[in-house]
């Protein structure tokens, strides 16, 4: 887990550096000025959720093999790696793969499974055993909610195995969670704060979570919504 550490640190230093992300108290801030191409999907906390996936996308390189996990964060990645080179992205998320269709510089490969009309994405057995071929450098997650004492939750039986798979398989872990999941515990837990390299949320969380965060070494990034948008 160390080695994750430091490579998501370098990654950090050179956002850094290019004006990306700047330092702050606790983790650093995300710069942004553009918002917001989603295709007109309403959702709760739209704006926010694509201001986590932008700031999450700046950590996919060229030639990466991730996970794109199921929800509506993670959804919009697909419009901010458009640039990217030979980035192969395995996912369940049929959103996700619907909106990657444009973009042909993204390797996509969908899990299979059966379709779960409820988060439209895939589950399942076929699932399971689809990813347990694969090796994973960085997986980009989700949840229902973040809490002290269950960690991060979800609130699917069938999706949650599916990512305490991805989380095993996986050299580095990405949680995409908006400030509203803290102290949030849904039905089952899939993995614990400690278990995740960079958490990336929309404010300061709670001072017990900083606690915790600092404690596991987790890198923390606050992305933040420039004001006056273009």
């Amino acid at each position: 887990m160390e080695g994750s550490q430091n490579t998501i640190r370098r990654d950090i230093h050179e956002l850094v550096k290019s004006g990306t992300i700047k330092k702050v108290y606790g983790g650093v801030s995300a710069n942004s000025k553009l918002l917001v191409p989603f295709n007109e999907r309403k959702i709760k906390n739209s704006i926010t959720k694509t201001l986590l996936a932008k700031t999450a996308s700046e950590f996919i390189n060229d030639g990466d093999i991730v996970f794109i996990d199921s929800g509506t964060t993670t959804v919009n990645m697909a419009d901010f790696l458009k640039n990217r080179i030979n980035v192969t992205i395995i996912t369940n998320n049929l959103n996700f793969i619907t909106n990657s269709i444009r973009y042909e510089n993204l390797n996509i490969i969908s899990t299979g499974g059966t379709l779960v009309r409820k988060t439209n994405s895939f589950a399942g057995i076929d699932t399971l055993n689809m990813l347990k071929n694969y090796n994973i450098n960085k997986s980009f997650m989700a949840a229902t909610g973040v809490s002290l004492t269950n960690g991060v939750t979800n609130s699917s039986p069938l999706e949650c195995e599916i990512k305490k798979a991805v989380v095993n398989k996986s050299n580095q872990i990405y949680l995409l969670a908006d400030s509203s999941k803290f102290g949030i515990s849904s039905l089952m837990t899939y993995c614990e704060i400690k278990d995740v390299d960079c958490l990336i949320t929309d404010k300061m969380p709670p001072k017990e979570y900083q606690a915790l965060i600092k404690q596991h070494d987790t890198n923390l990034i606050i992305a933040k919504q420039s004001m006056g948008l273009d």
